[in-house]
């Protein structure tokens, strides 16, 4: 017999859920017009945000209802003056690593290809990362370009003994699904003794990282866009990264033993991953295993299977990334922890 606390019990949590949906689309909306910076500046009135940020009042007064009500903001009835809370503004403002604004746009791009999702339940297949583009690159730019400026070198970098000193002294470097190409830009510029190269299928993105490099003045930054499914075994790279780019793969298994053979015999690869369980069980007290779950079906399942891939998703975890790197020839594999308590590092070697 159905318990009537738990069914109210969980109508509790699913219109948390729901909440959560339609405050993410509000989120972006603040983003992208600006109306979080606007709020950094103080307390206001709907009419005042309304001219910091250049808007329309009524569409102000409304999202601004949400955002109080959903205890992002706070408000005093008196002054109808709304507040955005320093503690909150960390999270939602600015260009440090924290600013979470970002990932509400690339979540909702997401939720623009539920059909072509619902399809392939039903169908098979997946969709192809085409179908995903500009939108995506702009997304997964504008969220890591910010970790990258924060936590590249100390946090990524120098998690890792020995690293640093090494750039400084010069090795060959290659960053592998590097999309616009920041980190390696950033690396180079940092460590102008070593020669860093970024390989990326999206000519677009390419591009980008080439206009960026040449904006800043760099010689020993060079891009290229290649299928890292069929990596050349020369030239030989001292050091090989690949940020959250392995599992979305048609054959990541191809792709990590391709790594393995333009690496060089000394050389050092590093895996940025979601930290997660193989296990479905292991990943239940993870608060971020929904999320990334969700992500996983949205985007980087289908990406991989409509290629007639593995289809490995986020969440491959750790058990089975080891499996994976050991086959492709790494014999020494240790996991360390990433800036980010979302991910961690593999960081592999002959």
């Amino acid at each position: 017999m159905t318990n009537p606390d738990l069914v109210k019990q969980f109508g509790g949590k699913l219109l948390n859920i729901y909440t959560g949906g339609v405050l993410t689309k509000l989120i972006e909306v603040g983003y992208q017009v600006g109306l979080f910076e606007a709020s950094k500046s103080g307390s206001a009135t709907s009419e005042e945000l309304s001219e910091r940020s250049g808007l329309k009042e009524r569409y102000v007064r409304e999202w601004l209802g949400a955002m109080t009500t959903s205890g992002i903001y706070s408000y005093d009835p008196e002054s109808k003056r709304y507040t955005l809370p320093e503690e909150h503004a960390t999270l939602l403002t600015g260009d440090t690593a924290q600013n979470a604004s970002p990932v509400s746009r690339m979540i909702n791009h997401f939720g623009t290809h539920l059909p072509k999702l619902i399809a392939c339940f039903r169908a098979g297949g997946g969709i192809p990362y085409s179908a995903y583009r500009p939108v995506f690159t702009q997304c997964m730019d504008d969220v890591w370009r910010r970790i990258y400026d924060q936590q590249l070198v100390g946090g990524f970098i120098g998690a890792v003994e020995g690293l640093p000193e090494a750039l400084r002294r010069g090795i060959h470097v290659l960053d592998v699904g590097c999309g616009t190409g920041h980190a390696m830009n950033l690396l180079a510029r940092d460590f102008p003794a070593s020669r860093f190269c970024g390989y990326d299928i999206a000519q677009d993105a390419i591009e980008s990282a080439r206009a960026e490099a040449k904006k800043m003045g760099l010689s020993n930054a060079t891009f290229e866009a290649v299928d890292v499914a069929n990596l050349p075994g020369e030239p030989k790279f001292d050091l090989i990264t690949a940020f959250d780019a392995i599992h979305d793969q048609k054959s990541p298994d191809a792709v990590l033993r391709g790594i393995h053979r333009a690496m060089a015999p000394s050389g050092t690869f590093l895996m940025i991953e979601f930290k997660f369980s193989s296990q479905v069980e292991d990943n239940i007290k993870n608060p971020f295993a929904p999320m990334y779950y969700g992500i996983s079906l949205m985007h980087c399942m289908p990406v991989s299977l409509a290629l007639g891939g593995q289809g490995l998703g986020t969440v491959w975890g750790e058990e089975t990334a080891r499996q994976y790197l050991a086959e492709a020839g790494f014999r020494t594999v240790k996991v360390v922890d990433a800036p980010r308590p979302q991910n961690c590092i593999f960081v592999c070697g002959n």
